[in-house]
């Protein structure tokens, strides 16, 4: 098993909401790879969002109701998205030397 401090923090949150970690030496295992696909699809969903938000935003024809829904999307997104790189910056600080 993994030190403490090599957590990788999973890309969802248990039923309180709380942050759920995983602990293992075997980054291609089940968990790990589960935890990748969930990442990448975050990510892609994130980037469909900001592509849509953009032409939504131009669109003078959009009503607030509509833009308060893209709104609350993207806060969603960009939860997801900030909970990957924090995990991922994570992962990077653990496995790679420091750099003087």
């Amino acid at each position: 098993m993994t030190a403490q401090d090599e957590l990788r923090l999973l890309p969802w949150s248990g039923p309180d909401g709380n942050p759920c970690y995983l602990s293992t030496d075997d980054r291609d295992g089940y968990m790990s790879r589960l935890a990748d696909n969930i990442e990448a699809v975050q990510i892609g969903t994130a980037a469909e969002l900001l592509e849509r938000a953009s032409e939504t935003l131009d669109d003078q024809e959009t009503g607030l109701e509509e833009k308060q829904r893209l709104a609350k999307e993207l806060a969603g997104a960009l939860r997801d998205v900030l909970r990957v790189a924090i995990s991922r910056g994570h992962l990077l600080a653990v496995s790679e030397p420091r750099r003087i």
